[in-house]
This record gives structure tokens, sequence and C-alpha cells, in this order.
């Protein structure tokens, strides 16, 4: 069951239904039911703002003071959000806290406005060259295709919305690796390996150190036949107002990269400002 499904029945059981004295199962009529139902989810909502400004956990009585609902309602909505992972232990004593889902569920919607802002000018900008443009943001040690325009070209390269490409030899890759803080770089050093994914595939740390330091200087990051034989791309990142950075780049068979190339740097590094202004804004 997905966590939309489970933590909505859940509500439902706890605000659409009740027993009586006697055992026996009440059923509200649809009405009460559904009035019922969004009350509960209005105060589910008021116990997840309640808490985040509570990093340090708080007890059922403190939400139940806050909220100003009887403690053995906020026990029955917190027990729903538990089972949810909405709300986990702060600690034995410190009752409850965000929990991993609100986070992941946090960094789906930083990354769904990321798409909704930028969509208009990815769409112009492979309208206006022809090409194919991802979007792309920073996964688990990998760019993750988060959106996708495709060119216009007979020959072009198209990577499927979800799909992932190694932050080492590819455009959108080395743009955001570039973007990586210098300990946290260090630290991703001491495992990730450079994978040969072609024989042009940078597999050595020096060289691609010094690269990173070219992209961070001209704001362009290249993939030339590194990620796939045959294959091309020019990266470079933007940082979203949240803090999250993004990548945009262009995949182009080889033979149309060698010959368009200029147009494609230039284009790209206008359009990336404009897309940066964007965020500003």
């Amino acid at each position: 069951m997905g966590l939309a499904s489970h933590f909505l029945g859940t509500m439902a059981e706890i605000g659409v239904e009740h027993k009586s004295k006697n055992s026996l199962l009440i059923r509200k009529t649809k009405k009460e039911s559904d009035s019922s139902g969004i009350r509960v989810i209005s105060r589910a909502a008021e116990i997840l703002k309640i808490v985040s400004k509570h990093p340090e956990g708080l007890t059922l009585r403190e939400i139940s003071d806050r909220v100003r609902l009887p403690r053995s309602t906020v026990q029955r909505i917190v027990s729903a959000l538990d089972d949810a992972n909405l709300l986990i232990p702060a600690s034995p004593t410190s009752g409850v806290r965000l929990g991993p889902e609100l986070i992941a569920l946090g960094s789906l919607a930083k990354q769904f406005d990321i798409v909704e802002t930028l969509r208009p000018l990815l769409v112009q900008l492979s309208k206006d060259l022809g090409e194919t443009v991802d979007l792309a943001v920073l996964g688990s040690e990998k760019a993750v295709v988060v959106d996708q325009i495709p060119g216009v070209h007979p020959l072009m390269a198209v990577s499927n919305v979800g799909s992932s490409l190694p932050l080492h030899c590819s455009a959108s890759g080395k743009a955001l690796l570039a973007t990586i803080q210098p300990e946290e770089l260090t630290k991703l050093k001491k495992h990730y390996r450079l994978t040969a994914r072609t024989p042009k595939s940078i597999c050595d740390w020096d060289v691609l150190m010094a690269e990173l330091e070219e992209i961070r200087r001209s704001g362009l990051a290249y993939d030339r036949e590194e990620c796939f034989a045959g294959i091309c791309a020019i990266g470079a990142a933007l940082r979203a107002p949240t803090g999250e950075f993004a990548s945009i780049s262009m995949p182009v068979p080889t033979e149309r990269f060698l010959r368009t190339e200029k147009t494609l740097v230039s284009t790209l590094l206008e359009r990336a400002g404009t897309m940066q202004s964007r965020f500003m804004r």
C-alpha cells in the first residue's frame, strides 16, 4: 500500500468510525464521514506543523496543549502518522519528531518546483537549437534526470525521466559534482569508483579534480564521448532558492556537436544565466 493511501486509510479509521459502549461498530452517514475525515486530516496537518517547530521532539501532552485537543485524540492521530513514518520517536523520553517520509516528500516537492519553474525555458532552449535538453538533480552519488525536452533531429540522444547518469563522466554529473563542498567531495572520493563507461571516461581523480576546477571557472561541463560512445554533451549548474542544485545539459551526437559546439556553448551560457535570474526573483 502506498504512503498516501495508507495514511488516508488510517485517518479515515480514526475520524469516520467509532465504537459505542457495547463495542458495536457504528458507521456515520457519508456526509458526516466526509466532514469528519476532513477535520482529522486538518488536525494531523496542524500537529505536523507544530512538531516541525520543535526538532528536539514534543510529548503527547505538549502537542495536546498546543492544538487544544484531548490527549486521546492526539494519541490516535500521532499513532497514524507514526505508522506512515511521518512522525517517529524523538527519544525514549522526548515524544515524537518529524519522520523520514516527510524529508522524502519535501525533496520531491523541491524537484517538482524546479521542473515547473524551468520547463518553459527548457522548451524554448530546445526549440531554438533543435536539441534535446535534460534537467537533472543530485541524487545518491548520481545525477537523476527529472525532466527532458526531446529535440527535433532524426538522430538525437534521449534518456528517460527518472534515469540516472554517473557524476564523473556525464555533463550533468560533472556540473553537479563541481557544486559539492570540498569536505563532502573528499568523503566522496574515498568510496566513489571512477568506472570507465567508454575508453574516453576519466578514471583518475587528479584529472577529474582539475576538470572540476575548470568547470567552476567557466560555468560549463563537458562530456566528450565519456558516458556514451558517439554522444557529446555540455551542461551547466543552477542554484535554486532552496539551496538545491540542478543541471541543464544538452546531449548531442558527436558529429553534429563538433559542427555546432560554439553555438551550443554560447546559447547555454546565456540561457543558464536567464534561468538563474528566474530563481533569484
